[in-house]
């Protein structure tokens, strides 16, 4: 199994983070891919790497942090490209807001050209903005291969990530119980755009509640999504893997290039 999106390296999880790959790994995760927000969380996830060859790294100022830390974290993204596997989280939050809509939409047009410059695969966040998020790639970086992280929208927005070749994950929110509305677009997601992730420590499945998320507890997450499909779990585990492998370079980061 690999767990697409995991904050390792942010409180609380990085106080602990070899205990927690240690873990994971004894529970069958694979590879992790360790959401980098700033500079602090970058830089302990290159060591991390260098610790757990099987933990690769993405990196990107969140939508909510843009306004404080965009300018100074982006010059640190560029100068470690080679050791990541993705450019993000990065998109559009309106819900919460916490940067202006302005500044969110600047520091993703730069990102974008910035996967442009790499060739690197996006992370997208988004949050009550599908419209300019589709907008804005639309015009700046279209067919650009992408993900929807922790997608909680609905099925006219995922038809809209899927229209564009994006593949769409979906976190421990799916295993909630009032989560009906999501289970039924889960239910209508190709297996063949469909990842799984944790997005620890936040969003810990339903048995979890409460509890702070890590990438151990996934396999709640893989289990409510392969009984929706209707499929075993383990040939959601194959199938999930498969196309996270196919979308992450991986093997570009392993051999250094």
């Amino acid at each position: 199994m690999i767990d697409t999106h995991a904050h390792l390296t942010v409180e609380p999880l990085v106080a602990d983070v070899d205990a927690v790959a240690l873990r994971a790994k004894e529970r069958g995760l694979q590879k992790i891919v360790n959401i980098c927000i700033d500079e602090k969380s970058l830089l302990e996830g290159l060591e991390l790497a260098k610790r757990h060859p099987w933990i690769f790294n993405a990196a990107a100022t969140t939508p909510h942090d843009v306004e404080k830390e965009g300018e100074s974290f982006f010059p640190l993204v560029e100068k470690h490209l080679k050791q990541l596997v993705a450019i993000g989280e990065t998109g559009l939050d309106y819900f919460y807001a916490h940067s202006p809509k302005e500044i969110q939409q600047k520091f993703l047009r730069k990102y974008l050209l910035l996967t442009k410059r790499s060739g690197l695969p996006l992370i997208f966040h988004c949050r009550d903005a599908f419209a300019d998020l589709f907008a804005i790639v639309d015009e700046v970086a279209p067919k650009h291969p992408a993900i929807l992280h922790c997608f909680t929208g609905t099925l006219d927005e995922a038809k809209g990530c899927l229209k564009r070749g994006w593949m769409i994950s979906f976190s421990g929110i799916v295993t909630f119980k009032k989560s009906e509305a999501l289970r039924a677009v889960v239910k209508e997601i190709p297996l063949q755009n469909l990842l799984v992730e944790t997005d620890a420590p936040y969003l810990a499945p339903q048995s979890k509640r409460g509890s702070v998320n890590e990438p151990a507890f996934i396999m709640e997450t893989v289990e409510m999504i392969a009984a929706l499909k209707g499929i075993s779990t383990q040939e959601m585990i194959k199938i999930a893997a498969d196309n996270a492998i196919k979308f992450f370079p991986f093997s570009k980061v392993e051999r250094g290039v």
